[in-house]
């Protein structure tokens, strides 16, 4: 008997994310702090905590952590 491990799709979640959604993914992903990230978007940092929840509710992703593995998972 053989087991294979499938990977999980995922295309469906980054067409799931806006595209700034996506680049406050990315700079959190990297190690940025939401302060960080908001001065190299151009945003407060309140704007970008929204983008973030908004990402968590999206994606059903509870902490950072998961937040930076699915964003290494899709290649961001």
């Amino acid at each position: 008997m053989s087991l294979t491990l499938a990977t999980p799709h995922v295309e469906a979640p980054a067409a799931a994310l806006a595209p700034r959604e996506q680049e406050a993914l990315r700079h959190i992903a990297a190690g940025r702090t939401y302060l960080q990230t908001a001065r190299n978007m151009g945003l407060s940092k309140h704007t970008v905590d929204a983008y973030l929840r908004r990402i968590r509710a999206k994606l059903d992703v509870h902490s950072t952590a998961e937040l930076t593995r699915l964003a290494i998972s899709l290649g961001l």
